[in-house]
Order: structure tokens, then sequence, then C-alpha cells
């Protein structure tokens, strides 16, 4: 289909951007375009204007930031994958960047993006929330940081508002006694993960001192699988209680009894590579 008519602008910074979204009522921001443009051409979303951030440099970049790594939200899917500090530091983030898509998705789409648009099918939400990210918002009264945990408040619902852009997105640095994982299913390699699982667990002595994991599409935002973080750290099966607290949904993909049965097979996966 073909979109309904809006106008277009392009901002020359974050300054003016936000000044573009405060002039009209109905305004939405294009980046890298791949959340978007389908909403639009289905006629789901009938923006006045476009407000295009994409050619923001600014908000482009992978820096050390004390005991955190700063990724800027117009950051490349295929930047954050290559990034070495990311490589480094948080190997978690790296790798689930690469698992995103195909290619033309990873070289087009931002971190930014995919955070902002809260879609409870995306990687990277997960992933976040498991490693206790912080993310900066900006508005005309200036930056305010959302914890992970907080951000992502329903289907395709953030604590972004209207009139506010993501900047920036902090993820932790982690250290040689941390074991990670990220596992997905997906019925072919670009589609959407039917269930996927982020985990950081770190060890000590032989075990688990604490453990975080966050579901992909088992809610309306992405989850903390907290029995089952509990059941890691005391030594139990995970993925014996991965789906408590769950409410996944039914549709073309799989029932969410499936998706259940999912969560359960992939935390205990993603458990044993962890720890391996």
């Amino acid at each position: 289909m073909i979109p309904a008519p809006f106008d277009y602008e392009v901002a020359d910074s974050v300054g003016h951007a936000l000044s573009l979204l405060g002039d009209r009522e109905d305004a939405k921001l294009l980046a890298g375009g791949h959340s978007l443009l389908p909403l639009l051409r289905l006629r789901f979303t009938r923006p006045a204007l476009l407000v295009d951030i994409g050619r923001l440099e600014e908000l482009s970049y992978v820096r050390e930031k004390g005991d955190s790594i700063a990724i800027g939200a117009l950051t490349r899917h295929h930047d954050v994958h290559r990034a070495p500090l990311l490589q480094e530091h948080n190997p978690l983030v790296s790798y689930a960047a690469g698992r995103i898509g195909d290619p033309q998705v990873r070289h087009r789409g931002t971190i930014g993006g995919s955070v902002a648009h809260g879609d409870p099918a995306s990687d990277l939400p997960a992933v976040l929330l498991a490693l206790d990210a912080e993310i900066d918002i900006a508005g005309t009264s200036g930056v305010r940081t959302v914890p992970a945990a907080e951000f992502f408040q329903g289907v395709f619902t953030t604590a972004a508002g209207p009139n506010e852009l993501v900047t920036e997105i902090r993820v932790p640095k982690l250290t040689g006694d941390h074991g990670w994982s990220y596992l997905k299913f997906r019925r072919r390699a670009q589609d959407w993960a039917t269930v996927g699982v982020a985990l950081v667990a770190k060890r000590s002595n032989g075990g688990v001192e604490s453990a975080a994991i966050g579901l992909v599409n088992m809610g309306a935002t992405p989850l903390r699988a907290r029995a089952a973080e509990k059941a890691l750290a005391s030594g139990g099966d995970p993925g014996a209680v991965a789906a408590e607290g769950t409410d996944p949904p039914s549709d073309t993909q799989a029932s969410a009894d499936y998706r259940r049965h999912l969560a359960r097979v992939l935390v205990r996966r993603a458990a044993q590579e962890a720890l391996s």
C-alpha cells in the first residue's frame, strides 16, 4: 500500500529534532526506518510529519564511560556487532546485534530505533533488560535516564514520550567471571524471534553467584525470568520454571503453550552455554 500523505524534515541536531517534534502534534522520528516504514505502508500509523534523524552523526558511537560502554542511539546494528569495545567488554550485546534480521536490516537499523519501538519480539530489548542497562531520553527540559526495567511499558509503548528521543544506551562491562548466552528460535533467518533468551551468569567458586535472564516474545514487554534466575543461582533447573509469570501470545508463528515450551528448552540451553 501507499502511505498517507506526510511532511518531511531533516534534523541537523538533537535540539532541532526536538523542536520539530514540538511544532507538530502528530510527528514521528525516522532513523533506520525498518520499524516505521512497514507501518506507514499499511497505514497503521499516519503521522503528519516525519523527522529524519538518520544523519545525526553525534548519536552514532560506541565508547567507554567509566564501568559502562555507551552506545549512541543511531549506531547501526552492524556497527554494534563489530565494535571492538563491545566484543571485549560486553560480547552479549555484540553477538545479539549480529543475530538481528539479515545484513540489509543490520546495515540500516539502529539500536535506538529498536529500543524506542518497544516491540516485545525484538532481540536487543531483552538483552538490555538482562544487563540492567540504562537508557537516556532527551526532551525539551533536558536528558533523563531510565533503567531498562522501567523503559518498556507495553506493546510498542515505552517511557519515551511523543516529543522525546532516545539518545544513548549504556551497558555494563562484563568481567571474566561472567558467562553469557543469547539463543532464539525462529522459522527463517530474517524472522522475528518466536522466543528468545538472553542470559548472564556471574560464576563463583564453581557455582553461580547471580543470574539475569531476559525473555523475548513472552509477554507484552521483554520480561525477566525471575524464578529461573533464582533456580539457576541455587543450583536448580532454571528451565523448569522459565515460563512462570509470562503471558506469551498465540499467533501464526506459535501458540502460547508452544512458546512456554520453547522458553523452558532455550533457558536450559542458554544456562549450559553460559556456564560452559
